[in-house]
């Protein structure tokens, strides 16, 4: 009987078995700012579809207004936490797209992947899950191949291909590239802060579909100034140096506490403070936007 394998066979077995898929895949989770109306969207999930035939492809939203990182950012704060540990998240907002910025992947201390332009993005699911370690994109591996000379398509050609990967598995995340010191660039804004009976933040975000001013003043932070159901707040909102809107809302458990049209404050499903309008659209009635530059101030009425 002829002997078969040997140190060249189990190399070579070796070689196969890197080249599999690990075990288990995880979801990838996609978010841009490419909206549905061309096929941009299709040509990222095609790519990952090749990957892996057997991956589980979903999406947070691909309505981030055009360049807005600071929306892209408030997005996956809003989603990640309630996917399970290992989901892969792809978000592209990207206006240095062939610049010098990085390609990074983060691994947040929950366990979530977030694989990204390192532009800001990531400013606030690193606050909220916190940094495990940061890897940048080796794009001499981690690229889709054929892609090289494309420079303004690294959504489709880096970091859904990358992305793909590590949620099927075919790369560990010490694949992804070498690592990177645990930083990355944020975005600065004005943090929920209670001073002399006032309290400070931003408006983050909108609500959209219903006009819904969300803040990053969360409850605890809204809890120290005291007051309960019923309690009337008077409130400020500024952008940059204009005063907006400033009036005096009641504190109300949901809509429907205030009369049609009145407007109310309430914790939303984050249990943060918002503002809204009782079938009304509370942004377009006052003029209202979101962003860093979007403050807001609260007080209790004695």
């Amino acid at each position: 009987m002829t002997r078969r394998g040997g140190p060249a066979g189990l190399i070579t077995a070796l070689w196969v078995l890197s080249q599999m898929p690990l075990s288990g895949q995880a979801a990838l989770v996609l978010q841009s700012d490419f909206g549905l109306a061309d096929g941009s969207v299709s040509a990222m999930k095609g790519v990952a579809y090749g990957v892996s035939r057997d991956l589980k492809i979903f999406d947070v939203t691909h309505n981030i207004p055009p360049f807005n990182v600071w929306e892209a950012a408030y997005r996956l704060k809003q989603t990640a936490r309630y996917w399970p540990a290992g989901t892969v998240f792809v978000s592209i907002v990207d206006p240095g797209v062939g610049t010098e910025r990085k390609s990074v992947v983060l691994k947040t201390r929950s366990g979530h992947y977030f694989v990204t332009p390192d532009n800001g993005t990531l400013t606030l699911v690193a606050e909220d899950l916190g940094i495990a370690e940061v890897r940048e994109i080796d794009e001499r591996v981690n690229r889709l191949p054929g892609s090289e000379r494309s420079y303004t398509f690294h959504g489709r050609d880096v970091y859904a291909y990358t992305g793909a990967r590590l949620a099927a598995g075919v790369i560990s995340f010490a694949k992804v590239g070498p690592k990177r010191p645990p930083e990355i660039v944020r975005l600065a804004y004005q943090k929920a802060i209670v001073e002399q009976g006032t309290v400070l933040g931003t408006i983050p975000i909108l609500d959209v579909p219903y006009g819904n001013v969300w803040t990053n003043i969360d409850a605890a932070s809204f809890a120290q100034l005291g007051g309960a159901i019923g309690t009337r707040y008077s409130i400020w909102i500024v952008h940059g140096a204009d005063t907006v809107y400033r009036a005096e809302v009641p504190y109300a458990r949901s809509f429907g506490d205030v009369p049609v049209g009145r407007p109310l404050l309430y914790l939303n499903s984050l249990l943060n403070v918002a503002l809204a309008v009782n079938q009304g659209n509370f942004a377009e009635m006052n003029h209202v936007s979101s962003g860093a530059a979007w403050r807001i101030a609260i007080r209790r009425i004695p």
